[in-house]
């Protein structure tokens, strides 16, 4: 064993012991963060318009601090970008994380130097947690790979500015920064397939132990590694051992993975966004996301089929149950407060706290009034893939509400295979029975009559990748929208049909 493998384990060791003190003590641990930051902002703009000093209790802060998504909050980081000190959070940020809006163009999520601090401390933990479990540390002596954004950073109003991949770029610890790849002048190249290209003839020939990125891309990544060595992506990297990813669910993918890369690895998934890192992966064995109730954090949880009620009852960690859909909303050491994320959740173990990301509030299939999430479409492929040997790149599901020849609407499954089931019929059938079981809605819907059975149209190979090319997000940290209520990404998916 190398002194840096020692040197990793002993380290996991002693964060594994500083892990389980906050993991044992949740309720306490959430109400000392609750406490801290609003002590700690009390002073700010935001803080005295929303009588800081005087809330005492949880139900105070309800009563004084609305929810809010980024457009409600927006006002406040103006002044911040404008250059103002003290207004969400004392001082000013060091980042601005520069993420794609909605309804207002970018969004500027503020960083502060604590911020940022949780978020490096929370990707290290991840990692290290799997070395405590497993054992497992020789990957630390080979090469790794993060495919992120550029780490090329600008100025506004004396505050860096960049993509949240870029800004976390900075903070690889030096006993990594020998170890990582790619370069840091091909990292700053913009072009994604340009940079890809690139990273492959990098990387070809190194010892990879350890990649990490947003699954379809790491996808790319490995179809043009194989294209060019002519080799599984783990014959060329022998020693791979571990596979670090965030930001879609994994399972759709992991069949066309494994194919990639000839043999099983470990994986750890993260829940990283720019307002914050909320969980990750802390067992190879039980499914689920460890909540980080003591990274600067304070949750609340409101019930997605409540959400959209005039004053939805907002829960604290001690209420949640277990397999509920909930809208996460987080008031955090960067001054977000009672901030919609817009990601909701279910927990599937209150001991300790695990959760999994199900979708986005804002992301349903609800035409028909059946509320079809993510979780539910992702599961029901999940099941399909694995009963017909089918293998896919990506999917979308969007709802047909005017379909020809007067038949009944239904919902589209657009789907770009990698391997087609052997059986088609079979494969839309175990899609149909799957949703039908997991929504009630969906199967009163079709048990009426008021839907036909699902569809499914398949995608020419590159189509997804072509697709969001045509909108300007390929790579990075864009991903496919997984479902929505209208047919947007649908339509925009029309001209690669097969």
């Amino acid at each position: 064993m190398s002194i840096k493998s020692l040197g990793a384990k002993i380290f996991a060791k002693r964060i594994a012991k500083q892990t389980a003190k906050w993991r044992d003590n949740p309720v306490v641990t959430q109400e000392k963060v609750f406490r801290e930051l609003l002590k700690k902002a009390s002073a700010t703009k935001f803080g005295v318009d929303h009588g800081f000093d005087k809330i005492k209790s949880h139900e105070d802060f309800v009563n004084k601090v609305p929810i809010r998504d980024y457009e409600a909050l927006k006002p406040y980081v103006e002044e911040v970008v404008a250059g103002k000190e003290d207004i969400l959070w004392p001082g000013k940020p060091v980042y601005f994380a520069k993420t794609s809006g909605t309804t207002s163009g970018a969004k500027y999520i503020p960083i502060t130097d604590t911020s940022i601090k949780h978020q490096v401390n929370a990707s290290r933990n991840a990692i290290l947690n799997y070395i405590d479990e497993t054992g497992n540390a020789d990957f630390v002596t080979g090469r790794m790979i993060f495919l992120q954004g550029s780490p090329e950073l600008t100025e506004k109003n004396g505050v860096k500015l960049g993509r949240l991949s870029g800004i976390s770029a900075h903070y690889v610890p030096n006993y990594l920064q020998k170890n990582r790849l790619p370069s840091w002048e091909t990292n700053c190249i913009e072009d994604w397939e340009t940079k890809v290209n690139t990273i492959v003839d990098e990387t070809m020939n190194e010892d990879m132990t350890v990649i990490a990125g947003i699954p379809s891309w790491v996808q790319m990544y490995f179809e043009k590694l194989e294209n060019k060595s002519s080799k599984k992506v783990g014959d060329l990297f022998k020693n791979f051992q571990l596979f670090i990813y965030g930001g879609v669910n994994y399972e759709p993918y992991r069949a066309k993975f494994e194919g990639l890369i000839g043999r099983k690895v470990d994986s750890i998934e993260l829940f990283p966004a720019s307002e914050g890192f909320f969980a990750y992966q802390d067992s190879q064995t039980d499914k689920g996301m460890l909540l980080l109730l003591n990274s600067g954090i304070f949750y609340e949880f409101v019930k997605a089929d409540e959400f959209f009620e005039e004053n939805p009852k907002r829960l604290t960690i001690k209420d949640v149950e277990l397999n509920v859909n909930y809208v996460m909303i987080i008031s955090t050491d960067a001054g977000l407060w009672a901030y919609n994320l817009g990601d909701t959740i279910q927990f599937i173990s209150l001991k300790p706290y695990k959760v999994i990301v199900s979708g986005r509030i804002k992301h349903f299939i609800s035409a028909f009034g059946e509320h079809v999430i993510a979780k539910e479409v992702e599961e029901a492929m999940q099941l399909a893939v694995k009963e017909t040997g089918a293998s896919i790149n990506e999917f979308t599901v969007a709802p047909q509400i005017t379909p020809e020849s007067n038949q009944l609407p239904y919902h589209e499954w657009l789907v770009e295979f990698e391997r087609e089931p052997s059986d088609m019929d079979r494969f839309i059938e175990l899609l149909d029975n799957s949703l039908q079981k997991q929504n009630s809605y969906y199967f009163d819907l079709i048990d009426g009559k008021v839907l036909q059975k699902l569809k499914v149209t398949s995608i020419a190979e590159g189509g997804f990748n072509a697709y969001m090319k045509s909108i300007g997000k390929l790579g990075g940290q864009n991903k496919v929208q997984r479902l929505a209520n209208d047919r947007k990404v649908a339509d925009g998916l029309s001209s690669f049909k097969k």
